[in-house]
């Protein structure tokens, strides 16, 4: 049975994309089993608009945009606001280079940054999108964007300095 170019581009997307959603989803989320739901559920909301898909920004910022999308439809659920969501580095992802301590610390602290700061983080530092792509995902300005991330910059700048203590 032939695949459909639907389903041939679909597979290619999941291919090269599936671990930065699912990191992105991982951290948003604070769970891992949600975060692999809500990459199932990116990659088939995808597979449902490609062909309204026009090409208009990367397939990695168009993939980025429905899983954030996605992530805030789950955090917006009753059951996602009545449970424990820790998660600890261990359940994250395998990285391609086993991380230095200094980085383990700043995921860290980027976990615990409200959802607009650290989404923001997120796919600026750690998808490594531009601030046009991080606006274009986010459906605000690049001023926004960066306004976030100053903000994030200087909550992080002040806990790794150790002003404040979250962990």
């Amino acid at each position: 049975m032939a695949t459909s170019p639907h389903e041939g581009a679909l597979i290619r997307l999941m291919r090269q994309y599936e671990k930065e959603v699912l990191k992105v989803c991982t951290v948003y989320l604070r769970d891992l089993a949600l975060a692999e739901d809500a990459t199932q559920e990116t990659f088939f909301k995808a597979y449902r608009a490609m062909g309204r898909f026009q090409g208009g920004s990367s397939e990695k910022t168009w993939l980025m945009r429905i899983a954030i999308n996605t992530c805030k439809d789950i955090r917006r659920g009753a059951w996602f606001r009545h449970t424990d969501r820790s998660i600890s580095l261990d359940k994250l992802p395998e990285p391609a280079v086993p991380p230095q301590a200094d980085s383990v610390l700043i995921t860290l602290e980027v976990m615990c940054l409200p959802a607009k700061e650290r989404e923001v983080v997120l796919l600026r530092y750690y998808q490594n999108m531009t601030l046009a792509e991080v606006a274009q995902v986010l459906g605000i300005s690049a001023t926004a964007v960066a306004k976030r991330l100053k903000k994030a910059h200087e909550h992080l700048d002040l806990v790794l300095k150790g002003g404040e203590e979250h962990v």
